[in-house]
């Protein structure tokens, strides 16, 4: 009994010492591959160009980011979009970079990076229209549309109840709805939106105004998403991001594809 007893105990101080290290163990995990999942379908942000490869501000930043700063591995995943987190979830990759803002919303399924963009919102409509008015009220009846599961197809539901908002797969798709007459109007990113108007958008339609942010919705701008716990990536990803906006690694890059500063 006594030999019975003195195994019992080393076995439950053993399974203590492991219980008691998890946490710590998985804080100081040693990350030597990060994989990234991205969207491939938002330029100029990201995008899987005619050769299907990734291109984009966001690929640029990250690639540099791994090389230089966070000496890591990074393989990209694409995901669609109205996925892209429950992907996360359940362990497709390790860190969504895919132009998502850091909603209140979306902060109670995951943690997020330090702000590493955020750029205005804007409208735009055909070139037909004078008015740059678009209050709700201005645009009662109308018909809006937006890429779904984003901030914003979630500000035209929350404000412009009068009008029809309709949200598409992908920003793509609710551009050629604009294009083709099935729309007034469409919300997105400005960058978004001025690679449109400034490409396949150029005869029809206009940026007509820029939106302003509601903080409940847009949040403080676009961030790296995370599963939560892990602080040991976030930090990485912080110290990077930190060191890249001090260096004007970020900014080069911005420059290249947004034409402007990361952050305005």
């Amino acid at each position: 009994m006594k030999t019975f007893r003195v195994l019992m105990a080393s076995a439950f101080s053993v399974a203590l010492g492991v219980a008691l290290a998890g946490p710590a163990m998985a804080q100081t995990k040693e990350w030597k591959e990060i994989r990234i999942g991205t969207e491939g379908a938002y330029p100029p942000f990201n995008n899987l160009n005619a050769k299907k490869e990734l291109e984009g501000f966001e690929i640029d930043y990250m690639n540099d980011l791994c090389a230089n700063k966070l000496k890591v591995k990074c393989t990209w995943v694409v995901q669609d979009w109205d996925g892209i987190i429950p992907a996360l979830l359940s362990n497709k990759y390790d860190v969504i970079v895919a132009g998502m803002n850091a909603t209140p919303e979306r902060q109670k399924r995951v943690d997020f990076s330090d702000v590493y963009t955020r750029t205005p919102v804007a409208m735009v409509g055909a070139k037909s229209i004078t008015s740059t008015d678009i209050s709700p009220a201005a645009l009662k009846g109308k018909a809006i549309g937006a890429q779904g599961s984003t901030i914003h197809m979630n500000f035209l539901e929350a404000h412009y109840k009068d009008s029809t908002a309709r949200p598409y797969p992908t920003q793509e798709e609710a551009n050629l709805d604009l294009l083709n007459g099935r729309l007034d109007y469409i919300v997105a990113d400005l960058e978004a939106l001025e690679t449109f108007v400034n490409g396949k958008g150029k005869d029809c339609c206009k940026i007509i105004s820029k939106v302003t942010r509601d903080p409940q919705i847009h949040g403080p701008g676009v961030g790296m998403a995370i599963r939560k716990g892990e602080t040991a990536l976030k930090a990485m990803l912080d110290k990077a991001i930190a060191e890249s906006k001090t260096d004007g690694t970020l900014d080069k890059h911005a420059a290249k594809w947004l034409g402007k500063k990361a952050i305005e």
